[in-house]
């Protein structure tokens, strides 16, 4: 075995995060978790291995792998069993915790159905009906309720991806020029982020829902709509990539969005700039003055016990104050409904800060909050900043000064 594959999360944090799935499960009346998603899986065992995992509600989780066995076994402190033949995966199980699979059994076996594909599910329920169990359900609110939480291990890995987007972004900047097309910059951009440790991916969990390194876009371009969820679209490179940057070039007195994120050890931080190379027209600077101005009121009510929702709500009037409201978030029918969102191993966690998410902030949780405002054939301004909730005021994360960047 390659003795240079060590384990990236420390043994005791996963053994805690083993317990508190454990815990939360017993409340739900829950007798086991299977893990299928490649991130569930890296959280809770510390490998990424193909094949799934199974998390009893007493007793020792098991990882069944497909691929690679010898990897998992220097990855994860669990036991590691090869998953073999996929069609008799239920047997698998039911010889591996009798206990739990066996004839009349009632057991009800979580899964992140969030997450699963159909298929994947309906084979699956097939083989632990057949193995015994009673129920399958969903566990993905489990998941990604204790997933919203993050360790000081975890908030230092999203603080070493913010240096590197700080520093990456500084040297970018130095390129930066009318003339020059959103491709070409972006790649220095990008070039500059490998150099300094990102893994070159930006998980989501929503389905269908993508992102690379982030979204620079400049002018008219910026705001020409898409699939993605968010306020700002881009051209892309084509119907096959329709958002963030494409060859336009970058021209003299119009916005650029410059919405990057980095992911080191599989933690991402998210942050937005707007730059010029020249000056904004009243309206565009009176709208990123608003959002630096709805950043501070977000910062004020950034601390424990405040609803999600209430931030977002708090938001709405302020751009109606500022006369703003067609232009927030996006514009017309595309206009995203949220003020933030949580960011971690993926760049759509929990908590988000929007209508419906009532729940009450809590420290550890990590949220990206974005106010943006956008403007059909003029473009897209607005600042991100990430931050971790304390007991007190919460703590910025993202590194790069929060001003206009204007270049001559």
């Amino acid at each position: 075995m390659d003795k240079t594959i060590t384990r990236d999360i420390p043994d005791d944090l996963v053994q805690e995060r083993i317990r508190k799935l454990q815990l939360d499960m017993g409340k739900k009346a829950i007798d086991g978790m299977l893990l299928t998603q490649n991130i569930d899986l890296y959280y809770y065992t510390g490998s990424m291995q193909n094949g799934y995992a199974f998390v009893p509600a007493e007793g020792a989780p098991v990882f069944f792998v497909k691929r690679s066995l010898e990897r998992a076994r220097l990855e994860t402190l669990f036991a590691v069993e090869p998953l073999g033949s996929f069609r008799q995966f239920g047997q698998t199980l039911a010889e591996r915790f009798p206990q739990l699979f066996k004839a009349g059994a009632s057991t009800t076996v979580a899964v992140d159905l969030d997450v699963l594909p159909a298929q994947t599910y309906l084979k699956l329920n097939q083989l632990l009906q057949a193995a015994g169990t009673g129920e399958l359900v969903d566990g993905s609110a489990l998941i990604r309720g204790q997933r919203m939480i993050k360790s000081p291990w975890e908030i230092k890995r999203i603080e070493a991806a913010a240096q590197a987007v700080d520093e990456a972004l500084g040297e970018a900047l130095n390129v930066l020029k009318e003339g020059i097309a959103e491709l070409d910059w972006i790649a220095t951009v990008e070039y500059e982020l490998r150099l300094r440790g990102h893994i070159g991916l930006m998980r989501m969990r929503g389905y269908n829902q993508e992102v690379a390194t982030g979204m620079v876009t400049s002018g008219a371009a910026a705001a020409v709509p898409t699939y993605f969820d968010g306020p700002a679209g881009g051209l892309g490179l084509g119907a096959t990539s329709p958002q963030s940057v494409s060859r336009k070039v970058i021209g003299r007195n119009e916005p650029i969005l410059i919405d990057v994120g980095c992911c080191i050890d599989g933690y991402i931080i998210d942050q937005t700039r707007t730059a010029v190379i020249g000056e904004l027209s009243e309206q565009l600077a009176h709208a990123y003055r608003t959002s630096e101005e709805m950043m501070r009121a977000a910062e004020k009510g950034m601390v424990p016990g405040t609803p999600c929702s209430g931030l977002y709500i708090a938001s709405l009037d302020q751009a109606a104050a500022a006369g703003l409201s067609a232009h927030y978030m996006g514009y017309g029918l595309d206009q995203a409904k949220f003020l933030g969102h949580g960011i971690g191993l993926e760049i759509d966690e929990w908590p988000v800060l929007a209508r419906g998410f009532d729940l009450p902030l809590a420290p550890g949780m990590v949220l990206a909050v974005e106010p943006k405002f956008t403007f059909p054939g003029q473009g897209v301004v607005g600042v991100e900043n990430s931050y971790v909730i304390t007991d007190g005021a919460p703590r910025q994360l993202t590194r790069t000064k929060e001003q206009l960047i204007v270049l001559p």
